[in-house]
């Protein structure tokens, strides 16, 4: 519903960015910027070269120093929510990319990025990412039919979830002219009409994962022609190499550093199983904390050294083989010292062990017979209280999950967030606080059924779901400044609509989510009252968090619509608890009306563009054409102009 015009971008104002600020912001976000640079690199150069290529391009886009903001939009606009560094080294990877797509001309000076990248350089061996279904396919297919402005736009549009004008920024800041980025959204815009919105959902699927890689050998009689050759160079360099080690005293037992974890007191007593944190089973009845680390340490396995050693090693010094996994923005090198045991037992077929160490929980898993195929999971649950630190996944095994809960937790049972009106059905566990296995909504491909876990501790019932991670996220509706835990009828019913859009915060490392249904509207023609929800998802590090606007027709079982969705924006929040959204509808009569929506504190609403109108109070509806795009703004009490979720 948007236009964008020559003044807007003639408007467009910059900001200064220092090199720590692009930096912090190209490692919190690295792996979606190298999936940025993958899928609008060409096709055509291959899949292993453009992967390489996807990571040399983010790597080099840091700046110099610290620069002006030359290239970066900067966010001076209510509706602009991206940081500063973000969006500078955002713009630098689609600049490096759409050079990378360029031919090389013989008469035409060559450029950095259309050569083969020099790092990251890997040899021997091909990588690319894990293959795709059918529906994949496709989308490649015409990504590839698509030129590298047009494919940004696409990207930017259904990955990035930036409206028309941003994007029209942001191909401008990157060097293409306004005609070719006009040309490149009529061009994305005619892929969309042919694979319809739900293709873009594919763009985070594993086929477009640079990160996430698959890897197959080169050509193998070429490496034997060369391979005595490089054998007795090898062999000349370490020879050489050791006799100029030997008098020195730089690779000498004289050197600073020491082998890993060798004659460190604060490294030795964190691998020690025998100073692990215990805590006894009755302290948190008096204690003043009420949280992760007043959890007594349970299971049969807790004294069977021999388990916590390698479960401390491992976390040390993961190897190879070891499959590790971590929520957005969690650190995952070794304990500062001797961590919290939390759990050791043996559950579904594999030997598990909990740790906390104050910031992290930290599970592993290896097989009860071996240790081959171990597993690591991190994940950051600091500031956890009472209901934060309830329970944690102990074992997924298929489309089952088991959880290991809190002392404190009184009673657990399963309740289904599709069916508000079904009571919910108790959950067993035994002597260590382990639960029966219980069907996931982490890992399904439909929305037939969200379960959640029940749980009832000294302060009353909460909603804990599960959403891919080591600690499940807390549910709450209401307000921004009162959000209360799901018990009532009515808070039922709204989560039975916005389950199933829980999928757009999976593995994101959230700590809660609310729901907030903040209007309601008669719909046109007597199509019944709508509801407006408003759900927020909080993260443990703090940054991340992410707005998602619904739209929920009066049509009982159907799942909300996301109209509007933002990351790190203070809307719908306890900052800023206020939110704007609108949606192109059309009536059972086949005619289109533009729908807005806005919190109680919205004095007016304005639309321009497409279609213009405007209303006094926080509901709009206009007619409209198919297909139709428009501005939204909304004026508050005090006369400040804001704009709509995005």
């Amino acid at each position: 519903m948007l236009n964008v015009s020559t003044q807007e971008l003639a408007s467009f104002s910059f900001g200064p960015v220092d090199v720590e600020q692009a930096e912090a912001a190209l490692v919190e976000h690295y792996p979606r910027l190298v999936r940025i640079a993958y899928l609008v690199l060409p096709p055509s150069l291959g899949r292993n070269r453009r992967v390489l290529t996807a990571h040399a391009l983010v790597q080099r886009s840091l700046p110099g120093r610290r620069t002006s903001g030359a290239g970066v939009p900067g966010p001076h606009r209510s509706e602009d929510a991206v940081d500063p560094g973000y969006a500078y080294v955002r713009v630098e990877v689609l600049r490096q990319a759409f050079v990378a797509g360029l031919p090389l001309r013989r008469r035409a000076l060559p450029r950095r990025a259309q050569f083969p990248p020099l790092l990251p350089h890997v040899w021997g061996l091909r990588l690319f990412p894990r293959a795709g279904g059918a529906d994949e396919l496709a989308l490649d297919q015409r990504l590839s039919a698509m030129t590298g402005p047009a494919r940004a736009v696409y990207v930017l549009r259904w990955l990035e979830r930036q409206g028309d004008p941003e994007v029209l920024r942001v191909l401008t800041a990157a060097g293409v002219a306004e005609p070719d980025a006009e040309a490149a959204l009529v061009a994305a815009g005619e892929v969309e009409a042919a694979l319809g919105i739900g293709a873009a959902g594919l763009l985070d699927s594993p086929e477009f994962d640079p990160c996430s890689l698959q890897a197959r050998p080169t050509d193998l009689m070429r490496r034997r022609q060369h391979g005595r050759a490089a054998l007795a160079a090898t062999a000349a360099v370490l020879v050489c190499g050791t006799l100029l080690g030997l008098p020195g005293e730089g690779w000498g037992p004289g050197g600073a550093s020491a082998p890993s974890y060798a004659r460190n007191p604060a490294a030795e007593a964190a691998l020690d199983p025998g100073r692990l944190r215990r805590v006894p089973a009755g302290f948190w009845q008096h204690s003043a904390r009420t949280d992760f680390s007043v959890w007594p340490a349970r299971g049969a396995l807790v004294d069977d050294r021999a388990l916590l050693r390698r479960a401390l090693a491992v976390w040390a010094r993961p190897g190879a083989s070891v499959r590790s996994s971590a929520t957005p923005g969690t650190p995952v090198g070794p304990p500062m010292g001797p961590p919290h045991l939390l759990y050791a037992g043996e559950v579904d077929g594999s030997r598990v062990v909990l740790f906390h160490d104050g910031l992290r929980a930290v599970r592993y898993a290896e097989p009860s017979a071996g240790t081959a195929g171990a597993a690591l999971d991190f994940a950051r649950t600091d500031g956890a209280d009472e209901a934060g630190s309830a329970a944690l996944v102990l074992s997924r095994t298929s489309a089952n999950v088991r959880y290991v809960t809190a002392p404190w937790v009184r009673e657990t049972a399963v309740r289904d967030l599709l069916a508000p009106a079904k009571a919910p059905w108790r959950l067993e566990r035994d002597v260590h606080g382990v639960t029966q296995p219980l069907l996931s909504p982490a890992q399904a491909q439909g929305c037939a059924a969200w379960n959640t876990l029940q749980v009832r501790d000294t302060t009353g019932v909460r909603l804990l779901a599960d959403l891919g991670e080591l600690a499940p996220a807390r549910l709450t509706s209401g307000p921004p400044g009162a959000p209360a835990d799901v018990t009532g009828k009515a808070a039922r019913s709204l989560w039975e609509r916005a389950a199933c859009r829980l999928t757009a915060v999976r593995s994101h490392g959230v700590r809660s989510v609310n729901a907030w249904r903040f209007a309601e509207q008669r719909l046109p023609e007597d199509g019944g009252r709508a509801a407006w929800v408003c759900a927020r998802a909080e993260t443990w590090r703090g940054t991340g968090s992410r707005v998602l606007a619904q739209f929920q027709v009066p049509a009982p079982g159907v799942a909300a619509a996301v109209v509007a969705q933002a990351e790190e924006s203070p809307a719908c929040g306890v900052r800023e608890p206020r939110v704007l959204a609108g949606v192109l509808w059309q009536a059972k009569s086949g005619r289109w009306y533009v729908l807005a929506a806005g919190s109680g504190d919205f004095v007016a609403l304005r639309t321009t563009g497409g279609v213009k109108g405007e209303a006094d109070g926080p509901l709009l509806a206009l007619r409209a054409a198919p297909g139709s795009r428009a501005d939204l703004t909304g004026t508050l009490a005090d006369g400040t102009r804001v704009g709509a979720l995005r």
